[in-house]
Protein backbone atom coordinates (compact mmCIF):
# COMPACT_ATOMS: atom_id res chain seq x y z
CA UNK A 1 0.00 0.00 0.00
CA UNK A 2 2.34 2.27 1.36
CA UNK A 3 5.23 1.81 -1.65
CA UNK A 4 3.27 1.46 -4.94
CA UNK A 5 3.01 4.73 -6.60
CA UNK A 6 -0.24 3.10 -8.39
CA UNK A 7 -2.18 2.84 -5.17
CA UNK A 8 -0.53 5.15 -2.64
CA UNK A 9 -2.64 8.10 -3.40
CA UNK A 10 -1.63 9.94 0.39
CA UNK A 11 -0.63 13.29 0.59
CA UNK A 12 1.22 13.27 3.31
CA UNK A 13 4.65 12.77 4.19
CA UNK A 14 3.70 9.04 3.34
CA UNK A 15 2.77 9.89 -0.24
CA UNK A 16 4.12 11.01 -3.06
CA UNK A 17 7.99 10.80 -3.86
CA UNK A 18 10.23 7.44 -3.80
CA UNK A 19 11.62 8.55 -0.35
CA UNK A 20 7.72 9.18 0.97
CA UNK A 21 6.43 6.36 0.00
CA UNK A 22 9.97 4.72 1.68
CA UNK A 23 9.58 6.29 4.66
CA UNK A 24 7.12 4.26 6.47
CA UNK A 25 8.72 0.61 6.19
CA UNK A 26 12.43 2.81 6.55
CA UNK A 27 10.76 3.96 10.23
CA UNK A 28 9.64 0.59 11.22
CA UNK A 29 13.08 -0.76 10.18
CA UNK A 30 15.00 1.67 12.33
CA UNK A 31 12.74 1.49 15.39
CA UNK A 32 13.12 -2.47 15.67
CA UNK A 33 16.64 -2.45 15.17
CA UNK A 34 16.83 0.58 17.65
CA UNK A 35 14.88 -1.41 19.97
CA UNK A 36 16.27 -4.96 19.50
CA UNK A 37 19.68 -4.63 17.42
CA UNK A 38 20.17 -5.57 13.67
CA UNK A 39 21.54 -8.65 14.71
CA UNK A 40 19.12 -10.66 16.48
CA UNK A 41 18.67 -14.77 16.69
CA UNK A 42 17.07 -17.10 19.24
CA UNK A 43 18.79 -18.74 21.44
CA UNK A 44 16.47 -22.36 20.76
CA UNK A 45 14.79 -21.32 17.14
CA UNK A 46 13.49 -24.94 17.29
CA UNK A 47 11.62 -24.66 20.28
CA UNK A 48 10.68 -21.42 19.17
CA UNK A 49 8.73 -23.09 15.47
CA UNK A 50 7.75 -26.10 17.31
CA UNK A 51 5.62 -23.23 20.44
CA UNK A 52 4.10 -21.25 17.02
CA UNK A 53 3.33 -24.45 15.52
CA UNK A 54 1.48 -25.54 18.40
CA UNK A 55 -0.15 -22.25 19.12
CA UNK A 56 -0.97 -22.08 15.19
CA UNK A 57 -3.34 -25.45 15.37
CA UNK A 58 -5.50 -23.23 18.02
CA UNK A 59 -6.80 -21.24 14.98
CA UNK A 60 -7.42 -24.56 12.88
CA UNK A 61 -5.57 -23.07 9.81
CA UNK A 62 -5.76 -25.48 7.01
CA UNK A 63 -1.67 -25.24 6.26
CA UNK A 64 1.34 -23.94 7.50
CA UNK A 65 4.14 -23.13 5.13
CA UNK A 66 7.98 -22.89 5.90
CA UNK A 67 11.04 -22.04 4.34
CA UNK A 68 13.64 -24.87 5.40
CA UNK A 69 17.21 -23.12 5.47
CA UNK A 70 18.90 -24.83 3.11
CA UNK A 71 20.23 -22.19 0.72
CA UNK A 72 23.52 -20.58 1.80
CA UNK A 73 24.17 -18.50 -1.60
CA UNK A 74 23.04 -18.73 -5.17
CA UNK A 75 23.39 -22.24 -6.05
CA UNK A 76 24.67 -23.53 -2.47
CA UNK A 77 22.54 -25.84 -0.80
CA UNK A 78 23.85 -26.75 2.57
CA UNK A 79 22.10 -29.63 4.20
CA UNK A 80 19.40 -29.62 7.14
CA UNK A 81 17.01 -32.10 6.31
CA UNK A 82 15.63 -32.35 9.78
CA UNK A 83 15.36 -28.76 10.81
CA UNK A 84 11.56 -28.47 10.07
CA UNK A 85 10.48 -32.28 11.44
CA UNK A 86 9.56 -30.94 14.79
CA UNK A 87 7.31 -28.30 13.89
CA UNK A 88 6.01 -30.48 11.31
CA UNK A 89 5.25 -33.13 13.81
CA UNK A 90 3.46 -30.23 16.13
CA UNK A 91 1.18 -28.97 13.52
CA UNK A 92 -2.00 -30.45 12.75
CA UNK A 93 -2.74 -29.09 9.44
CA UNK A 94 -1.02 -29.26 5.79
CA UNK A 95 2.87 -28.84 5.92
CA UNK A 96 4.22 -27.32 3.47
CA UNK A 97 8.21 -26.88 3.17
CA UNK A 98 10.14 -24.39 0.70
CA UNK A 99 13.65 -23.77 0.65
CA UNK A 100 15.74 -24.70 -3.02
CA UNK A 101 14.22 -28.07 -3.19
CA UNK A 102 14.67 -29.65 -6.47
CA UNK A 103 12.63 -32.98 -7.46
CA UNK A 104 14.46 -35.55 -5.98
CA UNK A 105 15.05 -33.49 -2.34
CA UNK A 106 11.23 -32.87 -2.43
CA UNK A 107 10.73 -36.36 -3.47
CA UNK A 108 12.91 -37.56 -0.68
CA UNK A 109 10.77 -34.84 1.60
CA UNK A 110 7.31 -36.24 1.05
CA UNK A 111 8.78 -39.80 1.20
CA UNK A 112 10.00 -39.08 4.90
CA UNK A 113 7.11 -37.74 6.08
CA UNK A 114 8.97 -34.18 6.01
CA UNK A 115 5.98 -32.28 4.45
CA UNK A 116 2.72 -32.95 3.54
CA UNK A 117 3.85 -30.64 -0.08
CA UNK A 118 6.99 -29.04 -1.09
CA UNK A 119 6.68 -25.66 -2.70
CA UNK A 120 9.22 -24.99 -5.54
CA UNK A 121 9.39 -21.25 -6.22
CA UNK A 122 12.44 -20.69 -8.66
CA UNK A 123 12.10 -23.69 -10.40
CA UNK A 124 8.66 -22.75 -11.06
CA UNK A 125 9.39 -19.18 -12.14
CA UNK A 126 12.01 -20.89 -14.72
CA UNK A 127 9.52 -23.53 -15.87
CA UNK A 128 5.92 -22.87 -16.39
CA UNK A 129 5.93 -26.93 -17.14
CA UNK A 130 7.47 -27.98 -13.92
CA UNK A 131 5.18 -31.03 -13.04
CA UNK A 132 5.17 -32.03 -16.46
CA UNK A 133 9.06 -31.63 -16.38
CA UNK A 134 9.02 -33.80 -13.33
CA UNK A 135 6.78 -36.13 -14.43
CA UNK A 136 9.21 -36.84 -17.47
CA UNK A 137 12.55 -36.13 -15.82
CA UNK A 138 13.16 -33.24 -18.42
CA UNK A 139 16.31 -31.08 -18.19
CA UNK A 140 14.82 -27.56 -16.53
CA UNK A 141 15.41 -24.08 -17.49
CA UNK A 142 18.07 -22.19 -15.36
CA UNK A 143 16.41 -19.27 -13.17
CA UNK A 144 17.53 -15.50 -13.93
CA UNK A 145 17.36 -14.13 -10.47
CA UNK A 146 18.01 -10.70 -11.74
CA UNK A 147 14.72 -10.67 -13.55
CA UNK A 148 12.70 -11.94 -10.35
CA UNK A 149 11.53 -8.53 -9.11
CA UNK A 150 11.21 -6.23 -12.46
CA UNK A 151 8.14 -4.68 -13.49
CA UNK A 152 8.79 -5.92 -16.96
CA UNK A 153 5.83 -7.36 -17.96
CA UNK A 154 7.40 -9.91 -20.84
CA UNK A 155 10.84 -10.26 -19.27
CA UNK A 156 10.85 -12.91 -16.38
CA UNK A 157 8.11 -14.50 -15.40
CA UNK A 158 6.63 -15.03 -18.96
CA UNK A 159 9.06 -15.84 -21.05
CA UNK A 160 11.00 -18.94 -20.00
CA UNK A 161 10.29 -21.55 -22.85
CA UNK A 162 8.13 -24.61 -22.58
CA UNK A 163 8.78 -27.48 -23.17
CA UNK A 164 8.93 -28.68 -26.89
CA UNK A 165 5.71 -31.17 -27.68
CA UNK A 166 7.02 -34.61 -26.70
CA UNK A 167 5.78 -37.28 -29.73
Amino acid sequence: RFLKDQVNDRTDQYGGSLENRCRFALEIAEAVTKEIGAESGDSNPKALGVYMAEALNKHGLLYCHMVEPRMKTVGEKTESPDSLVPMRKAFRGTFIAAGGYDRDDGNKAIAENRADLIAYGRLFLANPDLPKRFEINAPLNKYNRDTFYIADPVVGYTDYPFLEEIV
